[in-house]
């Protein structure tokens, strides 16, 4: 055996072309282990995504079908020529919920506003009201509430329940993408190495019903997968955060209610403004004068049917809760997924023979295995006695991978408080931890501010999706802004480490 280059050389069955036939076979036959475990991984997060996504989006539909149906007997031409207005605010809260760049409390505000312009105009035929006496009426109007508390109130509700639904449906794809993206990570040369002499080497030595070492099987594992294992920490605070936001989503920020009755509130509002007609007219007449008389026909209010059409709206909150158990049940199974992989692979696709064995192969022979179980990371490698491990050089995509993960899950903090912002300032006060919600200090930290913000939000690209987060400890107090220029300075630095 004095011509092999991997396996131990005394007397063999092999051929140099043997042994350089098994070493490509394990390579490819782990690789392929690698992606059948993630693709499990994957389909576990996705499928997850489908269920939410499905009934989030069944639930905005049935709402605004309910609007359409119900609105006209209910409002006449108060609805027929305003029908435009009442589409656009659907639109935008579905561009919202898939991740565009809207800042929604603006939006909520825009629809009342156009609203309350059309509804003004339609309610008072008999004047000509130009653009710019709108523009008055607005300003006198909305210090007397003249849709009630309705637009308040649905404002910090929809905007808590939207900002916690987006965030929690693009958590799931952003821990399936980090998943797919580490598991086409390349297998080093020496990695390939020691997986060969695990698998095919016994072959080579008259052995190939002698299964490996189960302490030694996790040596090369632990070795192979270094890099992997350090997503761990970021993993595990994007699976608490992902939980803790579902809490939100069937509690206190309750989407079934809130999304399922926004038809209901807006018939509430134009309810409240119909009330207080008169009175509102009078207020906008004293503080921006009379407007000119019209040549226009009667007042649309005689044209609209009378009698009141009750609303309902069709609860799914057992739907809802059953979603959140099943989802809670699948993150928690797994929040270890990158530090029990090696111990996963060894024995279920691996095969290796139990710990007190002192039959198996331990990359020499048939016998004990002595040398200690390294621990989980790339730092706990330095002294690996099966594989040689660089632990200067982090594997930048995985590297990468890390950031995306700690950006999302800053995302899902911000969500977890009401906060639409994808990137706070670092002059923020970063010194709260949540105005007391149920969000635990463990995983949220101390980098969440203490009130929802109201400014524009920017998105950060996160492989097709944009999103917010939760932080975790002491260490991960870092705003996003400053992870993303983290990450680009890892990137910066990677032919250095190369």
């Amino acid at each position: 055996g004095e011509h092999l280059r991997i396996c131990p050389q005394g007397y063999t069955c092999c051929t140099s072309e043997m042994e350089e036939n098994f070493a490509n076979k394990s390579r490819s036959e782990f690789e392929a282990m690698m992606k059948e475990t993630s693709r499990s991984v994957q389909t576990t997060l996705t499928a997850q995504h489908r269920n939410f996504d499905s009934y989030f989006q069944d639930l905005l539909n049935k709402s605004e079908k309910a609007l359409y149906d119900a609105f006209p007997s209910m409002y006449g031409e108060l609805y027929t020529q305003n029908m435009k207005v009442f589409k656009d605010l659907y639109s935008e809260l579905r561009r919202y919920y898939r991740g565009s760049n809207i800042n929604l409390e603006e939006a909520l505000n825009e629809f009342w506003t156009h609203l309350l312009e059309r509804l003004f105009k339609l309610m008072n035929p008999q004047y000509h009201i130009t653009d710019e006496y709108l523009d008055c009426m607005v300003k006198h109007a909305e210090q007397h509430k003249p849709f009630g508390e309705v637009p308040r109130d649905l404002k910090v509700k929809a905007t808590r329940a939207f900002i916690a639904a987006r965030s929690y449906a693009q958590g799931f794809l952003v821990g399936s993408d980090v998943v797919k993206k580490v598991s086409q990570v390349p297998l080093s040369h020496e990695c390939t190495r020691a997986i060969m002499k695990l698998t095919y080497c016994p072959h080579c030595r008259g052995m190939s019903s002698v299964k490996p070492c189960n302490n030694y099987c996790l040596n090369v594992v632990k070795g192979c997968l270094a890099n992997q294992a350090d997503l761990n920490t970021e993993w595990k605070y994007l699976m608490d955060s992902l939980i803790i936001v579902s809490d939100r989503i069937d509690g206190p920020y309750n989407v079934d209610t809130v999304i399922g009755t926004i038809h209901m509130r807006i018939a509430e509002a134009i309810s409240n403004l119909q009330e207080s007609k008169d009175s509102i007219t009078a207020k906008v007449f004293q503080g921006c004068g009379n407007p000119k008389i019209s040549t226009k026909g009667s007042s649309i209010e005689d044209k609209k049917r009378r009698g009141k059409v009750v609303l309902e709206a069709k609860s799914s909150a057992q739907a809802l809760e059953m979603l959140v158990l099943d989802a809670k049940g699948n993150l928690t199974a797994l929040k270890t997924y990158w530090i029990t992989l090696p111990s996963s692979l060894c024995s279920k696709k691996v095969m290796a023979s139990s710990t007190v064995d002192d039959k198996c192969w331990n990359g020499m022979t048939k016998g004990s295995y002595l040398p200690e179980v390294m621990g989980d990371g790339l730092a706990n490698q330095i002294n690996n006695p099966e594989v040689e491990v660089d632990i200067t050089k982090p594997d930048m995509t995985i590297r990468q991978q890390i950031m995306q993960l700690k950006i999302m899950t800053n995302r899902l903090g911000n969500a977890n408080i009401g906060n639409d912002v994808d990137f706070q300032d670092t002059s923020d006060d970063m010194s709260g931890s949540g105005s007391g919600d149920s969000c635990p200090e463990d995983v949220c930290g101390k980098r969440l501010s203490k009130s929802p913000s109201t400014k524009q939000p920017e998105t950060h690209a996160i492989p097709k999706q944009s999103g917010q987060g939760i932080s975790g400890a002491s260490s991960r107090s870092l705003p996003s802004a400053l992870l993303l220029l983290l990450s680009g300075a890892f990137i910066a630095t990677q032919h250095l480490w190369r």
